[in-house]
């Protein structure tokens, strides 16, 4: 090791359940803040930042230095990987507005189905999808909240809901990236922690739709559209199983999306609810839909047909490889390659890395970026008023833009302190319930990092190591963490804080965490039993 390198404490007490709550400390914070205060999430996110690098510090004895670029390595992260997709993607509804042609937006979806419970499919269910498989990075939430909005849904149900639909998905999101990154940190292949996420999810996504709809409306109303629902979940999980198992993990999502959205377009055209639920706020006989011909409502979906394809473009790893060498990134000084984590969350210690990535150009925002420039004038605006919505909006998200950073540098500030292990080991002493609780760690990482991709960076090494000490199988085990870390993405702060930002509801971030919290522990407890029975009782399904 380099002399001035640092090795992460697990156990600065000496005692693993008082240095588990102190870790936790900075997240009991927030949610405290969120949930109960219910403070301005950009404070609270800033409040709890801070007291996590003191943390780091005085009890963790974190280097100054390192604690630092930790909080500084977070906020370039969040400003470019998180917060401008966020932006992005407002920027491009914004622009719809603007000019008008959201109105024929609306009415062509009204045209396949009025009804609100038939709408929350096919947009946050099955588009979203799509976005997420092709992206994700909070572009998901982002663009299906604020259509739903424009729509007509309540902001703070909206909200909810693609938060709620963003999880089966979560896992293969990014093109695969969860997989990808679960293979190089265990030595397990692609292939075979695809096929078993893809016998653990679908069993979720099976559900989903029912779940979806009971958050918004009574079971007297979910059962009046449950052939519906049971359509959008065999569709959308047989194609997730298929393709995770037999074909590869990086479309999954793109391929089980797309064709969902078209299997439920041709089925609510067949089918029809017996009554059209709306909000009560909607009082009143449903308006019938305006017709329009079919090169308006080309024209009107053209932004967001664009994002979509500007989206996948950049999601497709030759492009961003592309895109990367024109980029700039630095080590972060002080930190890069000295922060080393040791075991028993690894096999033999080793060195983090850390660098200030300014992928401005090749991460999904700037290709919804682009995607806006050209709607602007595409629909009529001029390019100096396509220009003038841009900066109205980067206005309005100025404080989201603020809470995204300071969530990103709690994560980043709790991963390189290792008070993210400290909570995952307390877990991973839970000894025959493993297989449970195993996959809360997964969960939990994400509600940490707001990505799969990073809980799997973190713990996946270690859910392969407990389950050789535990006599468990790796594989099973390795594909939890991500599959149980999907039901995380709805708490984490920085989703929360995409949500309300989109559904413009900025400030009742601590209300819709507080709604979610529920359903993410719920969710995360069935993944959780699916694994615990595959464990005890379906070895013969593990890939190998």
């Amino acid at each position: 090791m380099p002399p001035n390198a640092w090795q992460q404490n697990y156990d600065p007490f000496g005692n693993v359940w008082l240095s588990t709550i102190v870790a936790a400390v900075p997240l009991l914070l927030l949610f405290y803040l969120l949930a109960v205060r219910r403070t301005a999430a950009h404070i609270a996110a800033t409040a709890a930042a801070m007291m996590c690098a003191l943390l780091a510090v005085l009890v963790f004895h974190m280097p100054v230095m390192m604690a630092a670029g930790a909080v500084a390595s977070g906020w370039v992260y969040g400003i470019i990987r998180v917060g401008w997709v966020v932006l992005a993607a407002v920027f491009v509804y914004e622009l719809t507005v603007e000019s008008g042609h959201f109105e024929i937006i609306k009415h062509s979806i009204g045209g396949v189905t009025p009804d609100r419970r038939l709408q929350v499919l096919l947009i946050a269910f099955a588009f979203g999808a799509v976005l997420e498989g092709s992206g994700g990075g909070g572009a998901p939430v982002a663009i299906a909240g604020s259509m739903m909005v424009g729509l007509g849904f309540d902001p703070f149900a909206a909200g909810m809901l693609c938060l709620i639909a963003n999880t089966a998905p979560v896992a293969f999101g990014g093109l695969g990236n969860p997989v990808r990154t679960l293979t190089a940190v265990t030595g397990i292949p692609a292939a075979t922690l695809s096929a078993m996420m893809g016998r653990i999810l679908p069993i979720t996504a099976l559900i989903l739709p029912f779940w979806l709809i009971r958050s918004m409306c009574k079971w007297s109303k979910v059962r009046d559209v449950w052939p519906g629902l049971l359509c959008a979940g065999v569709a959308f999980a047989s194609i997730q199983f298929y393709w995770s198992n037999y074909q590869d993990y990086a479309l999954v999502d793109i391929v089980a999306g797309m064709l969902t959205l078209l299997v439920l377009t041709v089925f609510f055209k067949i089918w029809k609810p017996a009554t059209i639920f709306r909000y009560e706020c909607e009082a009143g006989p449903v308006p019938p839909p305006r017709e329009y011909s079919t090169r308006e409502v080309f024209h009107s979906w053209s932004p967001f047909l664009l994002l979509s394809l500007f989206v996948i473009v950049w999601g497709v790893p030759v492009v961003t490889k592309t895109l990367d060498k024109v980029t700039l990134s630095m080590p972060v000084p002080g930190l890069d390659q000295l922060d080393y984590r040791m075991p028993p969350v690894m096999l033999k210690p080793r060195a983090e890395s850390a660098v200030f990535d300014f992928a401005w150009l090749s991460t999904v925002g700037t290709g919804t970026f682009f995607a806006g420039l050209i709607s602007g004038p595409l629909l009529g605006l001029s390019f100096r008023r396509t220009w003038d919505v841009f900066f109205k909006t980067c206005y309005k998200m100025r404080y989201p833009m603020l809470a995204i950073m300071s969530m990103l540098a709690l994560g980043f500030t709790t991963r390189y302190s290792g008070m993210d292990a400290v909570m995952a080991l307390a877990m991973s002493n839970t000894g025959p319930a493993f297989p449970f609780f195993g996959t809360l760690i997964g969960w939990l990482g994400v509600a940490l990092t707001g990505t799969d991709a990073g809980s799997n960076a973190l713990f996946g090494s270690l859910q392969v190591i407990t389950a050789n000490k535990l006599g468990l199988d790796p594989v099973l085990m390795a594909a939890a963490n991500s599959a149980g870390g999907v039901m995380g993405k709805m708490i984490a702060a920085q989703s929360v804080v995409v949500a309300t930002a989109a559904v413009g509801l900025q400030g009742k971030e601590g209300d819709l965490f507080r709604k979610i919290l529920p359903h993410s522990i719920a969710l995360a407890s069935l993944v959780g039993l699916i694994v615990f029975l595959y464990a005890k009782f379906g070895s013969a399904w593990i890939p190998h």
